[in-house]
């Protein structure tokens, strides 16, 4: 029998899927019969857990050190009464007007040097002391009433860290941290390289933050900044965290994200979870040939992102629409059938949970025409609520997927400091380098043949007894210790795929010298001696020699476009699979492949268009025996994604084309986990459009 894969419940208290939404009573509390009528529609629309108290601190607080929480143990006890239980946060996110106006330093200053006035979201230094002693108190508070709680599950703390804070309080911390760094200014200037400019410092005063009036322009101060302002937000969840863990150190906590957020590196924040959750709101229906399929595929890779920063334990899907949005450029309609297929995409991927931004609309202010569970009208006769009702019976017949691991034995790299370096590179490509993009180009091929990816960082282990294949497009930077880790794991027997402008930088964004991909260069057996940036308007090709026909089951000659980027590289201990078609370097090594002990090291020179990622992918994944969720041809736009407890695999078919389709089963028994119906070995299954089937077979 194989090990069982089944993580722990995130709590002993609801072991099952998490159905649930952001609840704010502190916006009815005028109005008992609405907070009555809640609980009544909660329990119809089979919900079994809140997130509460989110942005509640001008309810809880609403003098400096008067507390009100009996209208908090209300709501707790009627929803405990009613079975259903709690992620209780802490309102940090937004701060009572009356904190704003006795501490003014707990607001941001912007980069610009002039400090906010009171409003929005997330307006605060997480440097101030103020601010820090007041969030302390407020979380003490709460952790001594409610840590122990029968509905509690765990801890929401805040929302959506993000933003930056340019304050006398953070130039000092900014600082600091860099001497703890570097140790020398002689250090720093070094790292930073600022004898170019005359930019070189000789005292620690005279560093500032990036400014637009200012320096911004030394791209190693540009990356510490943003890593400090990393650092120092998770030095703030920690903070909030601790006073909590203090009472219950058993009570989970988690910091909601959100979609590949540029501003932090989340690997940092998620060091600070015990779980992690996010949030999640793709933009469907979007005109074109390709369905919706781009769109799930995109959040395929945030889904698995998330999985992957807890090493693949399961996440939370902390926040989702029922209907709309109220914030994307235009507010369309989940059409019948999409908010149970994107839900249950989320589920396949990984998630313990579906919830919802939020349960009841608010009356005024801007998010009033969000969706909700629960619209103006305020009661349950809806297509929304019958959407909602109907996910919640599906979520109880998957009760057995919650805890199983997704079975990944490919992987893809994706850094923040790596993409804020591409940015920053001033070159080749000004009008856009497409990291972001890039990566989720490589990651559909996989998606569409139905490949469980994890996403992990280059930081992280590259382990050949796990992966057959890892894949880094476009590593730009190297950090100490990864082209070792990397030739490791070629020689060890796995694939690595690597792409244009990698191996250009180290972890202080300095070039290598001695020729790129500098710590690559010997596993790849390539040098990288110019890359070209094409206007949007150019086009090069890529054409298959007789070697790479062979490697990748493809025929002679096979030629694919390439647009944007074109790296001109000398094979040296590679083998050419392709080349170049136009211009002056047409002949000269578009794909290279290294041998290296028992693995392989693939080089892509140029940025190629999808159907070269099909087919190149195709043939890696057939050759490697990379796992898929289902061993057939999928239709495009049809996904399979699998989750497994070693006894049972958990087979979630996806059906993103726009349209029905059918196909055929692989040659596995099936049964559908709603419906009860059996499957035989290559069966048909028809989808709906926007249609998804759940099927459980023995796990091999």
């Amino acid at each position: 029998m194989r090990m069982l894969k089944r993580y722990p419940p995130v709590s002993a208290k609801l072991p099952v899927l998490m159905h649930g939404a952001d609840y704010n009573p502190d916006q009815w509390l005028h109005d008992p019969k609405v907070l009555e009528e809640d609980v009544r529609l909660m329990k119809l629309a089979g919900c079994n857990v809140m997130s509460v108290g989110i942005f509640a601190w001008a309810a809880l607080e609403p003098e400096e050190g008067r507390f009100e929480f009996g209208w908090l143990d209300d709501v707790m006890e009627r929803l405990h009464r009613n079975g259903i239980y709690v992620w209780l946060a802490t309102p940090s996110g937004a701060r009572p007007a009356w904190m704003s106006q006795k501490h003014p330093e707990v607001l941001r200053v912007g980069p610009n040097r002039v400090r906010n006035l009171h409003g929005f979201r997330h307006n605060h230094c997480y440097t101030s002391p103020v601010y820090r002693e007041k969030t302390a108190i407020m979380n003490a508070k709460l952790a001594e009433r409610y840590a122990h709680h029968p509905a509690v599950v765990g801890w929401h703390v805040s929302n959506e860290y993000g933003g930056e804070c340019h304050c006398p309080l953070c130039q000092d911390a900014f600082r600091e941290w860099l001497k703890a760094k570097y140790g020398t200014l002689e250090e720093l200037n070094r790292a930073w390289w600022t004898a170019f400019w005359s930019h070189t410092y000789t005292d620690w005063s005279q560093i500032e933050s990036p400014a637009p009036h200012g320096e911004n322009q030394v791209h190693g101060h540009n990356l510490d900044w943003r890593r400090f302002v990393t650092e120092q937000t998770a030095d703030f969840l920690r903070h909030e965290a601790r006073p909590l863990k203090a009472v219950n150190p058993d009570l989970p906590v988690t910091a909601n994200l959100m979609e590949l957020y540029d501003g932090l590196d989340y690997r940092v924040l998620a060091r600070e979870m015990d779980v992690v959750s996010w949030d999640a709101y793709p933009l469907w229906h979007k005109p074109g040939a390709d369905g919706d399929a781009d769109t799930a595929s995109w959040f395929a890779l945030n889904h698995d992102l998330f999985r992957s920063l807890k090493g693949g334990r399961p996440f939370l899907l902390m926040e989702s629409t029922p209907s709309l949005t109220n914030w994307q450029p235009v507010s369309k309609l989940k059409r019948p059938g999409m908010h149970r297929l994107s839900s249950l995409q989320a589920v396949a991927h990984g998630s313990d949970s579906v919830q919802y931004f939020q349960w009841r609309k608010s009356r005024g202010s801007s998010e009033k025409f969000h969706g909700a569970v629960i619209g103006h009208a305020g009661h349950e006769h809806t297509r929304v609520f019958r959407d909602v009702a109907e996910l919640g019976e599906t979520l109880k017949r998957l009760a057995d997927v919650r805890g199983c691991a997704v079975p990944a034995e490919a992987a893809i790299v994706f850094d923040w400091d790596n993409r804020w370096a591409i940015r920053d590179a001033q070159g080749p490509r000004n009008a856009g380098m497409g990291y972001e993009q890039t990566v989720h180009t490589h990651y559909r091929a996989l998606w569409e043949l139905g490949v469980p990816v994890d996403v992990i960082g280059s930081e992280d282990a590259f382990d050949a007894s796990r992966y057959k294949l890892i894949i880094a497009p476009m590593l730009y930077m190297v950090k100490p210790g990864v082209g070792e880790k990397v030739e490791a794991f070629v020689e060890q027997g796995g694939t690595f795929v690597a792409t244009y402008w990698s191996g250009i930088v180290d972890e202080h964004d300095l070039c290598y010298l001695g020729g790129f991909p500098g710590p690559l260069r010997h596993v790849l057996g390539i040098w990288a001696e110019e890359i070209e940036g094409l206007y949007d308007e150019d086009r090069n090709g890529l054409r298959l020699n007789a070697s790479g026909a062979v490697e990748l089951g493809l025929a002679e000659g096979r030629t694919y476009e390439i647009r944007e980027l074109c790296e001109l590289v000398h094979a040296e201990s590679a083998e050419e699979l392709a080349a170049y078609t136009d211009d002056f370097y047409a002949g000269r090594p578009a794909l290279t492949m290294r041998r290296l002990g028992a693995g392989r090291a693939y080089y892509l020179a140029g940025r190629a268009q999808p159907p070269f990622y099909d087919d190149f992918y195709g043939g890696l994944v057939r050759r490697l025996g990379v796992r898929r969720a289902l061993d057939v041809e999928l239709p495009r736009g049809v996904t399979a994604g699998v989750r497994t407890d070693g006894e049972h695999d958990y087979v979630f078919v996806q059906n993103f084309t726009g349209g029905p389709v059918k196909l055929a089963l692989d040659a596995r028994e099936y049964v559908d986990m709603e419906s009860g119906a059996a499957y035989a070995p290559g069966s048909a299954l028809e989808l709906p459009m926007h249609g998804v089937r759940v099927l459980r077979r023995r796990a091999v």
